[in-house]
């Protein structure tokens, strides 16, 4: 479980101005369910999971991930977590065998443990075939592959992804999909940041709409397009962060 309270960032600018990328964020995400952070590029979606997986600090506020307070205990909530995200970077030079042997000493996990986890995973995700070739050989889809067998080694109960398939052709962003519906029905607790409007349709149980770092919308998608009278969840999200979404429709 994953619960927040006016969780807030706060950064400078060159100038040394503040800047609110996160303005007293709340929601809460349970086991077996998925819910989405949604909105536009910059909305400060990946500074809230930044937060949540103590890669960044919070200026203020709270959040605690699998009963673990995010400041207090760090070293807890990164044990409890798996992190993918369009932009992990693998070690060019090492295998995916060799990768996962690696990051399950760092997990913590024995040597039994890791080799038996190696396994699942590679064929969980279809591995087999490439696992012995040096990361910097692999296509886009089979390090985003190997990030996800990396990320969830030592089975985490939570799991975050961020914008996982920005940049991915569709064969492969279907298997990210289909991973994250198998991570909900294992009862983990996952949340995912995102642009797209489809894979909120198809994944989420529960939204929250971000924009400017504020909270504009939450709810399952269905109440989000109920509270804003719209029929869609595109033109409920484009009300929400304050565009009229029957002119952005009828200009394009």
């Amino acid at each position: 479980m994953i619960q927040t309270d006016k969780l807030t960032k706060v950064f400078k600018n060159p100038k040394g101005a503040p800047v609110r990328a996160v303005d007293g964020f709340d929601f809460v995400a349970v086991p077996g369910k998925v819910h989405a952070l949604l909105g536009v590029n910059g909305a400060g979606k990946t500074t809230v999971l930044r937060m949540l997986s103590t890669v960044i600090r919070p200026t203020s506020g709270t959040a605690t991930v699998n009963g673990h307070d995010v400041v207090r205990e760090p070293d807890l909530v990164r044990a409890s977590i798996g992190f993918l995200s369009s932009s992990t970077a693998i070690y060019g030079r090492l295998k995916p065998l060799e990768m996962l042997a690696y990051f399950g000493s760092l997990y913590g996990l024995d040597e039994e443990t890791t080799k038996r986890r190696s396994a699942e995973v590679v064929e969980r995700l279809g591995i087999g075939s490439f696992a012995d070739r040096l990361c910097d050989q692999l296509s886009t889809g089979q390090k985003q592959r190997v990030s996800i067998a990396r990320a969830i080694l030592h089975d985490p109960p939570v799991v975050f992804f961020d914008e996982p398939t920005a940049g991915l052709d569709v064969l492969t962003a279907q298997t990210i999909l289909k991973f994250i519906e198998e991570c909900r029905d294992q009862g983990k607790t996952v949340v995912f940041s995102t642009h797209i409007m489809s894979e909120v349709e198809r994944l989420a149980d529960e939204v929250s709409v971000i924009h400017s770092g504020t909270l504009k919308g939450y709810g399952t998608p269905t109440a989000i397009t109920a509270q804003t009278g719209e029929q869609s969840l595109e033109k409920a999200f484009l009300k929400l962060v304050g565009y009229d979404p029957d002119l952005l429709v009828s200009s394009t």
